[in-house]
């Protein structure tokens, strides 16, 4: 099932306390069940994260058919440069890492490292463009819900109140505020996320450092991997949600 497992019996036998390798767990039979435990496992952890998101998407849709209007003409407010940029920023970090464990799979320590510090420094960038956004966001009042407080839009903002009640404001609505609401709650998780996967990265090259990955193990490099992937391709629909929209 995977190329890079190994079978303990050629190691001296098929029970765990016979292999030396310390990164064999004493309840799987062989490396290659190991591997594809931990896989799935993490595939299972990634399902979630996907559902995670994907309920975000279908609320943002919902307010989107509710303020059609308003969302467009929000998004417009958002820095499509910037947007790009981080887009490509991250669909570099995503070839180091594919690098990062296809090194680690044969034996190259050194260029581990470095892929796996380039997708680091990539996911700084990131976090610092994100960072020159939400300041421009905080500065002009495009904030989310209540916090609103933008001044140019053509339609004003509605007035702190009970969600439920209809607005005294002539013309007044909520779709920017809503809009948003959703624009800093759904990129602020990304981002969560993304500082996540720096902790993970840095955990996974200090370990890189040291020499413990090889084409027999090499397993926490995929599976950091793996969350990688995860966290760029979720970037890749918000970017068109937000930024594209039309």
């Amino acid at each position: 099932m995977s190329t890079t497992s190994i079978d303990l019996e050629s190691h001296g036998g098929g029970h765990g306390h016979e292999v030396h390798d310390p990164h064999f767990q004493h309840h799987y039979s062989t490396m290659e069940q190991q591997f594809d435990t931990s896989k799935i496992g993490m595939w299972l952890f990634l399902a979630t994260e996907i559902l995670l998101f994907g309920g975000l998407f279908v609320g943002f849709g919902l307010m989107e058919s509710r303020y059609p209007r308003e969302f467009v003409e929000a998004h417009t407010y958002l820095q499509r440069s910037l947007g790009a940029l981080n887009t490509v920023v991250l669909l570099v970090s995503s070839w180091t890492m594919v690098m990062a464990v296809h090194s680690a799979r044969t034996n190259q320590r050194q260029k581990t490292v470095m892929f796996l510090a380039f997708t680091i420094v990539c996911a700084f960038i990131f976090l610092g463009v994100k960072y020159f956004e939400y300041s421009a966001k905080f500065e002009e009042g495009l904030l989310p819900a209540k916090y609103y407080w933008h001044k140019e839009n053509s339609i004003p903002a509605c007035p702190a109140g009970p969600a439920n009640q209809t607005p005294t404001v002539p013309g007044c609505t909520h779709g920017y505020a809503t809009f948003f609401a959703f624009y800093f709650m759904m990129t602020g998780l990304h981002g969560i996320h993304i500082v996540v996967g720096i902790g993970l990265l840095t955990w996974i090259l200090l370990r890189a450092k040291k020499g413990e990955f090889s084409h027999a193990y090499y397993t926490p490099v995929d599976l950091v991997g793996l969350y990688w992937h995860i966290v760029d391709m979720i970037w890749i629909y918000l970017f068109p949600l937000y930024y594209l929209i039309s």
